[in-house]
């Protein structure tokens, strides 16, 4: 019989984190964590990492696993997350990974192809200019560079242009020529749960977490960690808005409101990505209805 890793996930602040704790103890296993920024150990209010409380509930891979000076991409999320599932099936029959971050989602599931090493140099160029130029500099570069990618890939998305800009500057081919669409065959079964809310009550949550956030110390968390600013790492919605703030180009009140819009932006973009997946089953975040679903999937 083949394990089954769980997989939970959905837009930011829809309750991912909580839920997937209950679930993990349901079963009496671990989590592996499947969100870009919170495996940065300097990283926490602003990602939304699971208190130490919640860490000591259930314990939790790719959690304060890196060092923002460290590389992360999907494909090294897909090395880690296969070495860590192998070790959790090896005490358990089942895992349970949790996180809205859609291109490890699709590693850890499909496979990622290989990708060229980057030239460190022009990932820092193209950083730099994004930091003082903006988004709409970064589309205009991918639209010229990789007009392939342009028509069709995430172009909201800052991460995924610098990714495609960096690729095609290094390679001199187009991100796209690296998509083969040939899915690795995984020996385990994955449940894909995703979780949604009327847009109302979601975008309630966000503006609240945001107001949370500011009200446990994210702008003194953000103010550490200005000598670190260019790190691909800290390209974030959270910590972005802030720097505008301390370098005086926005007020306070406007960077929060910011951090907000582009929450909610971000959320419709996670969600735009995983209703393509016709294999996820959606539920409301009730660990309850999830469960059900989960347990029939496991008959």
């Amino acid at each position: 019989m083949k394990k089954n890793c769980i997989l939970i996930t959905g837009p930011t602040a829809i309750g991912k984190t909580a839920l997937a704790i209950k679930v993990a103890q349901y079963f009496s296993t671990e989590i592996i964590s499947c969100d870009s920024r919170q495996c940065f150990k300097e990283l926490n209010i602003g990602v939304a990492k699971p208190t130490t409380a919640e860490l000591e509930l259930v314990y939790h891979h790719f959690i304060n696993s890196h060092f923002i000076q460290q590389p992360i991409s999907a494909a090294v999320f897909e090395q880690y997350a296969l070495e860590k599932i192998s070790t959790i099936f090896a005490a358990y029959d089942i895992a349970v990974m949790v996180g809205g971050t859609g291109l490890y989602v699709k590693a850890f599931c499909e496979g990622m192809d290989e990708v060229p090493a980057i030239d460190p140099s022009i990932r820092q160029a193209i950083i730099d200019n994004y930091s003082s130029n903006g988004i709409d500099w970064l589309k205009e570069q991918v639209k010229n560079q990789d007009e392939a990618y342009y028509a069709i890939g995430e172009i909201l998305n800052p991460q995924r242009l610098m990714r495609a800009l960096e690729v095609v500057q290094s390679t001199g081919k187009s991100l796209l020529d690296f998509h083969t669409n040939r899915k690795k065959k995984r020996d385990f079964n994955v449940i894909k749960i995703g979780l949604e809310l009327p847009r109302p009550q979601l975008i309630e949550r966000i503006n609240n977490r945001v107001d949370n956030m500011m009200q446990d110390g994210l702008l003194e968390e953000v103010s550490k960690l200005v000598p670190f600013k260019s790190l691909n790492a800290l390209q974030t919605v959270g910590y972005q808005e802030i720097f505008a703030h301390l370098q005086g180009q926005v007020t306070l009140e406007e960077a929060i409101a910011q951090i907000k819009i582009n929450t909610r932006q971000y959320a419709k973009r996670q969600m735009t990505w995983f209703k393509k997946d016709e294999a996820v089953q959606w539920c409301n975040p009730e660990f309850e209805d999830v469960i059900a679903v989960v347990k029939k999937q496991l008959q």
